[in-house]
């Protein structure tokens, strides 16, 4: 289900960064989410490690952020890039939007050695 991400991981030579102590949430896109870009689009961006770490470092920050410990409607939250996203929560039901597009989180709470994992529907 994350075949095309952990390959992106590697790509853009993240796989150390994301693999360390942390700590991290990750709102990761599943081969579903990658499968919504057209062909040419994904073989460009994996193409282009550098711009492809920028949008892999959107979708992670350097803290553990829990499903159930986000309040209630919107939430600005900084990336690892840099960017700040928003977290929106609607009794429940997560969307993250950035400055690239909005995903919903299709799960959450996916405990790693280093953070926690949040499944998203779309690459932001």
């Amino acid at each position: 289900q994350f075949s095309t991400l952990l390959e992106a991981v590697k790509i853009a030579g993240l796989a150390d960064t994301l693999a360390g102590a942390g700590p991290f949430t990750v709102f990761a896109p599943n081969n579903d989410a990658f499968a919504k870009i057209p062909n040419d689009d994904l073989d460009a961006l994996l193409a282009k490690p550098e711009a492809l770490e920028a949008v892999l470092l959107r979708h992670a920050v350097n803290k553990i952020i829990l499903g159930k410990d986000i309040p209630q409607g919107s939430n600005r939250i900084k990336t690892i890039e840099g960017e700040e996203i928003e977290v929106f929560n609607d009794c429940g039901e997560i969307t993250i939007t950035s400055c690239e597009g909005k995903a919903k989180v299709i799960k959450t709470d996916i405990m790693a050695s280093n953070g926690v994992i949040h499944i998203v529907d779309t690459v932001f």
